[in-house]
């Protein structure tokens, strides 16, 4: 057996809010709602966003998108409207970049769930 396409899934306790997030802030291509989860289409991978009557966020970045310029996609997506969070401990960039001692840098953000999400640019 061969393991061919990767699928994320994520949860959701407010499906409204995260069609209007991962597809217009974000810009992933929502497929459809299949009743048990909403499906994007997110360049190449499909996000499956299932739906639940709570949603406890778990520790730790849960979904993260690989950028070559940190820097433009966060400006982008602070125009969508979008806020990086900061994490105590953590020296941050006036943007809300944080740049490891190896130089990969790293920005977090939450979905409408309070799901951890980031960008990063690697070395």
């Amino acid at each position: 057996m061969q393991l061919n396409r990767f699928v994320a899934f994520v949860s959701t306790a407010r499906p409204a809010e995260c069609i209007a997030f991962y597809g217009d802030a974000l810009g992933f291509t929502f497929v459809k709602d299949d009743g048990y989860a909403l499906v994007f289409q997110a360049f190449g991978t499909m996000i499956r966003i299932g739906k639940a009557k709570t949603v406890t966020p778990v520790q730790g970045t849960v979904l993260g998108w690989e950028v070559e310029d940190i820097d433009e996609g966060v400006s982008y997506l602070m125009s969508k409207g979008i806020v990086f969070e900061r994490f105590p401990g953590f020296a941050h960039e006036e943007n809300g970049v944080f740049v490891f001692p190896t130089g990969d840098k790293v920005a977090w953000f939450k979905d409408p769930d309070g799901n951890l999400l980031g960008l990063s640019q690697h070395k």
